[in-house]
């Protein structure tokens, strides 16, 4: 099982914590009460490859379609629905979300190719993520990719335990379908605000694949360069 990058220090730490901890408990209970110490050992173990569950980094062969947009996380389909965006387009936009639970990938990856015109971080409060609210008012950074004539904006949201947003992109930059975008860490929710009248290849409670699974349809794409897209990126 890969690991990615993101998660080489939490579990550093993570592992560090359990050593110390059991060392300390077997040193002064092992004798007096080796269950409890089991018990604390058993917990701990489940608790640090939990952690390295979390940053795991699946091999898979990635979707690439000129015409397609790609689910950018892994997850559940929770909002289909149209919005009225304040914050970039100003205008109305269909807007698909999914919720990352803490089992799922939290590699966030690039929907469709082309240019990042936006790209901005806001801080924010900590609801649940499945909370209409948090599309808004939570932490979160968006980032705008424009291919030919067609916009489109993503969303990565925290959530009341996912308090930590890293993205890769910056203002400018060409963009391949399937690379990575960025990571959140600990449970959170992407949103993707489309055009209206998207075609969409995703059904409400839907589970999703980041990288994977076709959103939607957008015809008027200009095509992907499929050399950039690398399996594991």
């Amino acid at each position: 099982m890969n690991i990615h990058k993101e998660g080489y220090r939490s579990i550093a730490l993570g592992a560090l914590i359990f050593g110390a901890t059991n060392i300390i408990v077997f040193f002064f209970f092992s004798a007096s009460m080796p269950v409890v110490t089991l018990i604390v050992f058993i917990v701990s173990f489940i608790l640090l490859l939990f952690i390295i569950s979390f940053f795991r980094s699946p091999k898979r062969n990635f979707t690439v379609a000129h015409h397609q947009v790609i689910c950018p996380a892994d997850g559940k389909v929770v909002v289909i629905e149209e919005i009225t965006d304040t914050e970039f387009f100003k205008d109305k936009r269909l807007q698909v979300s999914i919720f990352m639970s803490p089992a799922n990938v939290h590699i966030n990856r690039i929907p469709m190719s082309g240019e990042v015109e936006y790209s901005q971080y806001h801080k924010g409060k900590y609801l649940v993520a499945w909370n209409p609210k948090s599309s808004t008012e939570n932490e979160r950074h968006s980032v705008v990719i424009k291919s030919d004539n067609v916009e489109i904006l993503v969303k990565q949201i925290a959530g009341a335990v996912a308090k930590r947003i890293v993205n890769y992109l910056s203002v400018g930059q060409k963009v391949h379908q399937g690379n990575e975008m960025g990571f959140i860490k600990f449970g959170s929710r992407v949103d993707v605000l489309l055009p209206v009248g998207t075609e969409l290849n995703v059904t409400l409670n839907q589970n999703v694949k980041g990288g994977v699974t076709v959103l939607a349809t957008i015809n008027t794409l200009v095509p992907a360069n499929e050399e950039n897209i690398q399996e594991n990126k």
